[in-house]
């Protein structure tokens, strides 16, 4: 069976979504502790996404934000910094894009949606390591089973300065490299990292891309990094920057979009 999932896709910002728990903002250090790895990503003072240490290095986030809010063209690495735990103002480290790696199937011209949404993930390869011992990259894992429950930390346009913990929300429908949660998002929040949560430790198994309506609900829609996340690190280990292969045409019209996403048996 498909059912009709009503797409928004909003270049380096999202809607707010149906939440299950409330959202937690991060007010003290002591609200913080273990989250620090997830930062701002800030691009030359116009704009902002959400990221997340994986390495001491690599930045996880989302494709479209390597790409600018007005001109659609793609972010020199030295317009972007990464605030770890940036928190009230300072942050635990602050680091220089060094390269940007897109995921090679990704386009921001594309008028292809199902295409853009499996893709949309890319790495930042900063310019020094984050060596803070407080600041621990988090691990990765395949994607969650419909119906289990994540996490989300996040930024977004109403607060910019202190990301927020949605601790439990859920896997509405999956299909390919597409993940339907009821995560609660907002503008800014996108390449937000989605978690498992059921381990030890918190595990990426998504980044938000977009928002969505799902059943007459507000949700997000996060790309899985099944396949994907592997592509990137190959691409990474080259050090070769995507830029000269992506294609920064003009971007198609970023309205309501009907999108079928078949969830049956999963």
């Amino acid at each position: 069976m498909k059912y009709l999932l009503t797409v928004v896709f909003l270049l380096l910002s999202l809607g707010q979504a149906q939440a299950d728990s409330a959202l937690k903002a991060f007010r003290t250090g002591d609200d913080s502790r273990g989250w620090e790895a997830v930062g701002r990503l800030d691009f030359a003072g116009r704009s902002f996404c959400t990221g997340s240490l994986i390495t001491e290095t690599l930045v996880l986030t989302a494709a479209h934000c390597m790409f600018d809010i007005y001109s659609h063209k793609p972010h020199a690495p030295s317009d972007v910094t990464f605030k770890a735990g940036w928190r009230n103002g300072s942050a635990q480290a602050y680091r220089t894009a060094r390269a940007i790696y897109v995921h090679p199937s990704f386009s921001i011209s594309t008028g292809d949606r199902h295409d853009r949404l499996v893709n949309d993930i890319a790495l930042i390869e900063l310019d020094r390591p984050v060596r803070d011992g407080s600041v621990q990259p988090f691990p990765t894992a395949a994607r969650p089973e419909k119906g289990q429950a994540v996490g989300v930390v996040s930024y977004a346009h109403d607060r910019a300065e202190t990301p927020s913990l949605q601790a439990s929300c859920l896997v509405m429908a999956r299909q390919g490299g597409v993940l339907v949660t009821s995560c609660d998002v907002d503008f800014g929040s996108s390449g937000a990292p989605i978690f498992d949560m059921t381990g030890s430790r918190p595990r990426i198994v998504s980044v938000i891309s977009a928002k969505a309506r799902y059943h007459g609900q507000k949700v997000s829609v996060g790309t899985s990094l099944d396949g994907s996340l592997g592509d990137l690190l190959k691409l990474a280990a080259t050090g070769k920057s995507s830029f000269k292969k992506v294609d920064a045409g003009p971007l198609p019209e970023l309205t309501d979009t009907e999108f079928v996403v078949g969830v049956a048996g999963h």
